[in-house]
């Protein structure tokens, strides 16, 4: 796969520029369940603690939506308390499909947005979610690419007069009071590699959990393990689209997934997911659900148990 290359000067300058708007606020706070009164939540929170199971609190749902955008990744997150995540945006070619599955999905507004990585299949039509949706807040990781399509995020984000908060191992993002948004990767600032600079979440509600990993190969793979994250997930995005490059044996046995989604373009030109990877994911004994084979994945969670929907059709065309 490509590699981290040099931007030209004035691209660059941009990034930096961006970024260090970024870190010149007040960074996320560490995850706590307490919050204050006024913090932007479901109508009705009253800032107290959140205590007990959510499900014998009645709280809201959450979703997570693996949108099929063929061989890309974009993923939505709908929080118990009615906040709005999207991880990555699929091609430059994906922007209708995306923004008319957003808009059945009754987002108007985006708290958070995550880049896992500059490649197009993940940021491609990012920039069209941003000129078209308010977005609160945006993550990206310290990588940059001399891509066309990393030049118009960088450009949409400037439009937009976002600042690039840096997403990296240990952030946890203050979402809704209910969510446990953790960072896993990356967790070096340089590698060779681009897919390894993936932004890695897990997101935890109640007695259930989501691992998403972008294009992480086993090199960041071995780096969570090492690091001792609990990388134990009932759903597991699966890295890198199926390639066999990603989703090592011991990292699977890490997280132990009782779903694995590979989100993945029918009769792909790279041959994923490669057989190699369902065979470890079948070793752990994962139910393996495509994009390919299913389209659209929607998980709902009410903090004790799962459920999931498939839906076929497709929303916009290419």
């Amino acid at each position: 796969m490509l590699q981290k290359r040099q931007l030209p000067a004035l691209l660059v300058i941009l990034f930096l520029f961006l970024v260090s708007l970024g870190c010149s606020i007040t960074p996320d706070a560490p995850y706590h369940v307490e919050h204050p009164a006024n913090s932007p939540v479901a109508e009705g929170y009253d800032g107290t603690q959140k205590t007990g199971h959510p499900s014998e609190l009645k709280a809201g749902n959450l979703k997570v939506h693996f949108i099929d955008v063929g061989q890309a990744d974009a993923i939505l997150v709908q929080t118990p308390a009615g906040k709005n995540m999207l991880v990555d945006a699929g091609n430059n070619s994906d922007s209708t499909i995306l923004l008319n599955y957003l808009r059945q999905a009754g987002v108007k507004k985006l708290d958070a947005v995550i880049g896992t990585h500059p490649h197009e299949d993940h940021i491609g039509a990012l920039d069209v979610v941003l000129l078209h949706i308010p977005v609160q807040k945006i993550y990206l990781p310290d990588a940059v690419h001399t891509s066309q399509s990393f030049e118009d995020l960088l450009n949409a984000i400037k439009k937009k007069k976002l600042k690039i908060n840096q997403a990296k191992a240990g952030l946890n993002l203050s979402i809704d009071p209910w969510l446990k948004v953790e960072v896993l990767a990356p967790n070096r600032t340089e590698y060779e590699e681009l897919n390894n600079y993936s932004v890695v979440l897990k997101i935890s509600y109640g007695n259930t959990s989501f691992l998403l990993t972008g294009d992480a190969e086993s090199l960041s793979e071995s780096e969570m393990l090492a690091k001792g994250y609990d990388l134990q997930a009932d759903v597991l995005k699966v890295g890198h689209h199926g390639s066999n490059s990603s989703s090592s044996l011991d990292f699977l046995r890490a997280v132990k997934p009782r779903y694995a989604v590979i989100t993945v373009g029918k009769d792909n030109e790279y041959g994923h997911p490669h057989r190699q990877t369902l065979s470890r994911l079948k070793k752990v004994g994962a139910r393996i659900l495509r994009t390919d084979e299913v389209g659209h994945i929607v998980f709902t969670s009410d903090g004790a148990k799962i459920s999931v929907t498939t839906q076929k059709a497709r929303l916009g065309g290419r």
